[in-house]
């Protein structure tokens, strides 16, 4: 069974949450800490919507930008690999 050993208190679009994991509690802060600015980036662009509308749409934006870094690295891994043979 994982270990978490840090439990830490964020702040999210004005929501507070106790995030639990093993990574450091910096790097929990800066990840909350972009997650809540992608939201008010929503917010501000979308302002009539309700917050569960907003953070839908937060998630939806990271996915893409982690898919097309997905497909980048896949390409660049496939690419190395073709000048090693």
């Amino acid at each position: 069974m994982a270990e978490y050993k840090n439990r830490i208190a964020v702040d999210i679009y004005d929501q507070q949450y106790t995030l639990v994991g093993a990574e450091n509690p910096e790097h929990m802060r800066y990840v909350a800490r972009l997650v809540d600015e992608k939201i008010r980036e929503i917010g501000v662009r979308n302002a009539g919507l309700d917050t569960t509308r907003k953070a839908v749409l937060a998630a939806v934006n990271v996915m893409d930008d982690y898919v097309k870094l997905q497909e980048k690295y896949d390409s660049a891994i496939q690419e190395l690999e073709q000048k090693g043979n």
